[in-house]
């Protein structure tokens, strides 16, 4: 197991807005995870913030759980997943907010899990001239870019810089073009000084350039 991710446990918790799955240490959040937003309290929300109703005993106000605002039934109904916050079950959301949680799905369902998986690259270490075939993942919390070859780095997110994604087949008057690797900055913990990697598809295996070109994408989108 390395070192990013020998604290991955997880714990059961129950909050005012449903039971969500959390990591045991606070260290190994997902630096693509939430906080959960404080309530509106009750006694300053005497009508929905969305259509103006008067809540009553007949029309009771419900929190949105992505952002704490208070609403009618009518104007909260939907239960979307919010993995961002860790709910293991959908949880119930204001309009806007639910439209938010439904266009993270697919970072959520197939990104992250596109860049868990990992791909292969030919990686370059700043000005060398030298490269290494390298198995490159996101770790299981996703907290780390992890690179295994004969060589191991571990790289945290937080302190990736740019990312440049490498592309080749683009004309000047359209046309499809597509990554063939990328460039990453980022930072040494307690450094200012900017290190450099360059990821290069491998050419070997026609599936390995599809697997790396997806895994270039779902970069990409992360890096956005």
């Amino acid at each position: 197991m390395s070192g990013c991710e020998a604290r991955d446990a997880k714990k059961l918790v129950r909050s005012p807005s449903g039971l969500r799955m959390v990591p045991e240490h606070r260290s190994a959040r997902s630096p693509f995870g939430l906080d959960e937003p404080p309530w509106v309290p009750d006694k300053e929300c005497p009508r929905c913030m969305q259509c103006d109703t008067k809540f009553d005993f007949i029309t009771r106000k419900h929190h949105c759980r992505r952002c704490g605002k208070c609403f009618c039934d009518k104007c909260c109904s939907k239960k979307v997943p919010l993995p961002r916050m860790c709910f293991v079950d959908p949880v119930r959301q204001c309009a806007e907010c639910a439209l938010v949680s439904q266009k993270e799905a697919e970072f959520y369902d197939k990104q992250l899990k596109v860049l868990m998986s990992g791909a292969t690259f030919f990686v370059t270490l700043g000005t060398s001239d030298k490269s290494e075939l390298m198995v490159c993942r996101l770790s299981n919390n996703q907290r780390y870019l992890v690179l295994d070859g004969d060589s191991h780095y571990e790289i945290e997110i937080i302190q990736i810089s740019t990312v440049q994604i490498l592309t080749e087949g683009f004309t000047p008057g359209g046309g499809n073009s597509r990554a063939i690797g990328m460039v990453l900055q980022y930072k040494v913990p307690g450094s200012e000084e900017l290190m450099q990697m360059k990821f290069t598809a491998s050419e070997d295996f026609s599936c390995n350039k599809k697997l790396s070109a997806s895994w270039l994408a779902a970069m990409h989108k992360v890096s956005k």
